[in-house]
């Protein structure tokens, strides 16, 4: 069973906040351009991994809803001949699917994955539109849910495999002022310091399949490093409830060599030394 049926919301049902408006409308916008897509009339799929042939057939007939399990198993499968027709034939209920919470979190970077699969930077300008809408609108509503049915350093990944960009969505994040997008930060850099501090590595598995669409590991770990010295320390010392320890070790990402094996804030950290 594909482990994207299994999963149940989260949390209840959402406030209607301004920023859940804007998702509605996204995903909206979403149903009534992609109404009536289908996968190519001659695409094919593997039965013996993939599934069967009356499966495949219901993703030749627009607007039939699809299980749970089918619809997981199409958007996650790498093989498509065309994979945006596939994955414009499913979207409304991906779509959906993620803004409900009902991806779950460890599959958040396929999830981005198949959106770069389907080249959608490359679909009819309203259709780019649409998707580039639903991501934002649905990042910031994440931003601005305390419990998010998704955390904030998932739906990153998802955000930036899927665009192949990280900045965009940093500076969503950075521009969301309040406490409850601060301590999503705190949340994300407590979990991502032993990675960026302790391997020197992206906190994350950037996509290979797509190397057009995504920038090196390295340029994203140096992009998301830069972003996290710069406003994430001034930001995580003036956040109610946060240790003051974070910061401090978040700090030293800014540090180099000497500077960072030599300070006290390094010595203190179970990490190998790096000269």
């Amino acid at each position: 069973m594909n482990p994207d049926a299994t999963v149940t919301p989260a949390t209840p049902a959402r406030l209607r906040t301004p920023a859940r408006l804007r998702l509605d409308r996204a995903l909206d916008r979403i149903d009534l351009l992609f109404r009536g897509m289908t996968a190519r009339a001659d695409e094919v799929q593997c039965v013996c991994h993939w599934g069967d042939e009356d499966e495949l057939a219901l993703l030749k007939v627009p607007d039939v809803p699809l299980d749970p399990d089918l619809l997981g198993r199409t958007w996650r499968a790498s093989d498509w001949d065309d994979h945006g027709a596939v994955l414009r034939r499913v979207l409304p209920q991906f779509a959906r699917r993620l803004a409900d919470g009902l991806v779950p979190d460890h599959l958040m970077d396929e999830a981005g994955r198949s959106f770069a699969r389907g080249r959608w930077q490359r679909w009819p300008a309203p259709q780019q539109a649409a998707v580039r809408e639903f991501l934002r609108a649905w990042w910031t509503d994440l931003l601005d849910t305390p419990r998010p049915a998704v955390p904030a350093h998932a739906a990153l990944v998802l955000c930036a495999e899927a665009s192949g960009t990280l900045g965009p969505w940093l500076d969503i994040w950075e521009a969301r002022d309040h406490p409850v997008a601060g301590r999503h930060l705190a949340e994300a850099a407590a979990r991502w310091e032993y990675d960026l501090l302790g391997e020197n590595t992206l906190p994350w598995t950037a996509g290979d399949s797509e190397p057009e669409a995504v920038p090196a590991p390295e340029a994203l770990r140096d992009e998301l490093t830069a972003w996290l010295v710069r406003h994430a320390v001034p930001r995580l010392r003036a956040l109610e409830g946060v240790s003051e320890g974070l910061p401090r070790r978040i700090r030293l990402l800014g540090l180099t060599g000497p500077a960072r094996w030599e300070h006290p804030d390094w010595q203190s950290l179970p990490y190998p030394h790096r000269g």
